[in-house]
């Protein structure tokens, strides 16, 4: 993929004064101006991100399939971890990861159950080729089709007024559909689709349209009072509300178990082959040897991906320039500074033996850092 791919709101971004930078091979706003803006805005008010390099995939019934042998539900239930059986009133999501016969994580992805004949996926741009690749190679023996939806845009509108100042904005049915939504439930609403979900921690919604209509829709909520925002501001805003960024806290190479994901598991029913479960099913049972934390940093400095957590240092208390030695080792998966808390935060995998503090490795230095649940911010407030 090349840095030529550009969303339907490219010209937006540069109206808007956007600085475009090379995401997953797409020219994409970093910020409009200061992301620690943008993020407060989102954390008090409302801002709205451009989406649209993510995929969107339906998934129906194929029209040469023999209808009665056909099963999306069946079809996902073997290629999701999570269950879609507990889908069962129409709009609701699920978070789920999907994983290889390793036990990997190929994407992380939300799936709407609509009914029992349409099933709307979304997932992860820089994943989305081979995610597609994956579906299509298991597709045909369950009489479903899998289509991505080239000709749909998307934005997320998020923060704690993003949904009533959105509705100005929206059209009349999207609003009528979209008002009595509740969280993690989608609305058809014909050519247009509104989600109660999204990837900051705060409430709002990611909506679907033909792309043509995108950039009317981006001048309105502008105008509607909701700022645009870049992906500087959705990774710190994604990192305070502890939520996984694929290719950083979650890989091919590692499992949801020792992932922060366990959670997205399904064991029951304990007949239902999912890809992977048996690679899981042993890990489990032998023990995960790490885990995902979160990290706040107690000294100066900054958090970044790949530094050394160091959990213990041969029993003895840690100094500022000490030698690592024999210590248990974690790497840090995200890291920035949280505007929300003002200080440094991560995400961590460590072995399970951490205790409440430790020590980061910057630049040869030690430097003491907090163990704490990796979730940092909660609608707006501190946890």
């Amino acid at each position: 993929m090349t840095m030529s791919n550009k969303t339907v709101l490219f010209d937006k971004h540069v109206e808007y004064n956007g600085k475009i930078v090379d995401f997953a091979g797409w020219q994409m706003p970093v910020n409009y101006g200061s992301q620690i803006d943008e993020h407060h805005q989102v954390r008090t008010d409302a801002g709205m991100f451009d989406v649209s390099h993510m995929v969107i995939v339906d998934i129906e019934v194929a029209t040469d399939a023999a209808t009665e042998a056909a099963s999306i539900k069946d079809f996902l239930q073997h290629m999701l971890a999570n269950d879609v059986a507990k889908l069962t009133e129409s709009g609701k999501a699920l978070y789920s990861c999907m994983l290889n016969t390793e036990g990997g994580v190929i994407d992380d992805l939300i799936v709407y159950y609509m009914n029992d004949e349409w099933y709307r996926v979304v997932v992860n741009a820089g994943t989305a080729e081979k995610d597609l690749a994956w579906l299509n190679q298991h597709a045909e023996s369950f009489g479903v089709s899998v289509k991505a939806r080239d000709d749909l845009a998307m934005i997320a509108v998020q923060g704690p007024h993003a949904r009533e100042k959105s509705f100005d904005a929206l059209p009349v049915d999207v609003v009528e559909a979209a008002t009595p939504l509740k969280r993690f439930f989608g609305a058809d609403c014909g050519d247009w689709f509104v989600g109660r979900t999204g990837y900051t921690g705060e409430d709002g919604f990611e909506i679907m349209m033909p792309l043509s209509e995108a950039p009317a829709l981006w001048d309105k909520l502008a105008n509607a009072g909701i700022k645009p925002c870049g992906l500087g501001a959705r990774d710190t805003l994604r990192l305070e509300a502890g939520m996984n960024l694929y290719g950083n806290d979650m890989t091919e190479d590692t499992s949801p178990l020792i992932s922060g994901l366990g959670w997205t598991i399904s064991w029951q029913p304990e007949d239902r082959a999912f890809i992977g479960r048996d690679v899981l099913e042993k890990e489990k049972a032998e023990g995960i040897k790490q885990k995902i934390v979160g990290l706040i940093l107690e000294e100066r400095g900054v958090l970044r991906e790949h530094q050394k957590v160091i959990v213990e240092l041969n029993g003895e208390q840690l100094e500022g320039e000490a030698l690592i030695g024999d210590a248990l080792i974690g790497e840090i998966t995200s890291g920035t500074f949280s505007p929300s808390l003002q200080k440094s935060i991560a995400l961590a995998r460590v072995p399970v033996e951490i205790g409440e503090t430790c020590a980061v490795e910057i630049r040869g230095k030690l430097l003491k850092a907090s163990v704490v649940k990796p979730v940092f911010v909660r609608d707006g407030q501190p946890v």
